[in-house]
């Protein structure tokens, strides 16, 4: 199954199909190991989701591209992912590219992975660069235990909502978001997790002009609003042993206020416990030892 046509993804071969999930750099081809130069010279079809970014970096690795090229994005990708599957059946390898780090980490690549494993096709890495654990890294924050988050909610009241739900959160927090966006997602952050709480603002890394802006997330927040520019990555630290108290006092408080609106307090607990993200029992005892 060869050839550079885009498009068309059907054929026949052995019963012995892989996909292979491929790592793209995050800014410097150089950080491309020559394992994906070799990956994309021998797949039989790479699935992209930019072709046009795929072969300028295939240019820059002097990678000959033989096997056929499809596009595999957001709009296309739940049939795409149906189509491929039948490749992978049919005995051939697929490689799945991003534009820039790991396949299905908030890009293409989770539904057909999925596919996969459900059918028995043999699915492997090729490790890449990645934007959120490079952020982590230099974001000078606990790096033992983090959780990623991906982009936060673009309306307001639900990106509130998402980050009350992550007040509790004893983990650093990685999140992606747009540029044209930031400010906001940094203002909201620093309304539900405080403004002193620390954190990172990680743009263009890797590329010419990369940028770490370390502060309070209300300083941040202040920074970004005369306008930034980039490949967005916030790193925010968890929440310290030492804000459990106020926090908790103030869960404690709104459970009164709730119940003096008229809503049961077992009720009133199991929603705010809901909302902050912390288990029902850790608020019930405090609401009894108040």
């Amino acid at each position: 199954m060869t050839g550079g046509s885009n498009e068309g993804v059907t054929g026949g071969a052995s019963p012995a199909g892989r996909l292979v999930l491929a790592g793209a750099p995050i800014g410097q081809a150089g950080d491309a190991s020559p394992r994906l130069r070799e990956a994309l010279e021998t797949a039989d079809v790479v699935a992209a989701e930019d072709t046009r970014r795929l072969r300028r970096l295939a240019t820059e690795l002097g990678a000959r591209i033989d096997g056929r090229i499809v596009s595999y994005y957001d709009a296309n990708e739940t049939g795409r992912a149906a189509e491929l599957l039948e490749v992978l059946q049919a005995g051939y390898t697929v490689l799945v590219i991003t534009d820039a780090g790991m396949p299905g980490v908030s890009d293409p690549g989770y539904r057909l992975t999925r596919l996969a494993v459900e059918a028995g096709v043999a699915v492997t890495s090729l490790p890449g660069p990645s934007a959120v654990t490079t952020a982590l890294a230099v974001s000078g924050l606990p790096s033992d235990r983090f959780c990623f988050e991906g982009f936060p909610p673009r309306k307001p009241g639900e990106r509130a909502r998402r980050l009350a739900a992550l007040a509790a959160e004893e983990r650093t927090m990685v999140f992606f978001e747009a540029p044209h966006r930031l400010a906001a997602a940094l203002a909201a952050m620093a309304e539900a997790f405080g403004a002193d709480r620390p954190a990172a603002v990680c743009r263009e890394l890797t590329k010419t002009y990369e940028e770490v802006r370390r502060g309070g997330l209300g300083e941040l927040a202040e920074w970004a609003a005369g306008g930034v520019k980039g490949e967005i990555t916030v790193v925010v630290a968890g929440r310290s042993p030492e804000d459990l108290e106020p926090v908790m006092d103030d869960l404690v408080a709104e459970v009164a206020r709730r119940e003096e609106t008229g809503v049961p307090r077992k009720q009133a607990i199991v929603d705010v416990a809901r909302a902050a993200g912390i288990p029902k029992r850790e608020l019930y005892d405090a609401v009894h030892r108040g």
